[in-house]
């Protein structure tokens, strides 16, 4: 992979994830909602990750093409928004800041073909969430962000959530983001694919590893995307 001639400075020393980290409190979920209202989300591309489309488009692994999906700490929407529309599925975004679901609500009533596409947004709780009959789980969740928002003590809880929500056979894309110097600092909290590995444990099993082909210009370098098939 080729390095930028000017190179891209690392996440945590760009001006906005420094204020989002004055604003953020670990044990306060509602200063998330801060954030948003402060329009302080660095995180927010203002479109579809590239490498969830690459992964999903570049034919390589089987996704369902029917059931239910879910995208925890879903922001604006777009991805939950695309999931829905390529894959055909029952799509459901979740956020904690009631700021960002109401955006994505927005965002989704303004697609030409919002009608046919099945994608709901709702305000929660990741871990709160319970799926308490098969037909509740999930066939495919994608998280962005969100594995690197929570403190890393949730990780392990993280990881036991995904495994209750999605169904034997199911899929969890998970793009590593942003992959920085370690520091104590968060969010973003430090990150390498190792961090997933150590918590999906037994559950899980890895499919797919690599570097994005195509990258927003401050992502380059420092992504990866994997994929976990439910065992």
């Amino acid at each position: 992979m080729s390095v930028p001639s000017n190179p891209i400075p690392p996440v945590a020393s760009l001006p906005d994830v420094a204020k989002v980290r004055e604003i953020i409190k670990g044990d306060d979920p509602s200063t998330w909602d801060i954030a948003w209202q402060a329009n302080l989300t660095p995180w927010d591309g203002g479109d579809i990750q590239p490498p969830l489309r690459e992964i999903i488009e570049s034919g390589g692994i089987d996704f369902p093409r029917k059931g239910r999906a879910l995208v925890p700490g879903c922001g604006s929407g777009y991805d939950a928004i695309y999931i829905a529309s390529k894959l055909n599925l029952e799509t459901f975004g979740m956020d904690i800041a009631k700021t960002a679901i109401e955006r994505a609500q927005k965002i989704a009533q303004s697609k030409v073909n919002a009608s046919a596409v099945n994608v709901k947004f709702k305000l929660g709780d990741f871990f709160a969430l319970k799926a308490t009959s098969d037909e509740e789980k999930f066939d495919l969740v994608y998280d962005y962000t969100f594995f690197v928002a929570i403190p890393p003590t949730k990780r392990p809880e993280w990881a036991q959530q995904m495994a209750s929500l999605i169904r034997p056979g199911g899929y969890l894309i998970t793009l590593v983001f942003p992959i920085n110097p370690p520091t104590e600092l968060g969010p973003p909290f430090f990150v390498r694919v190792e961090h997933y590995e150590d918590v999906l444990g037994a559950n899980f099993v890895k499919v797919a590893d690599k570097v994005p082909e195509t990258s927003v210009p401050t992502h380059v370098g420092i992504e990866r995307i994997v994929v976990w098939k439910r065992s």
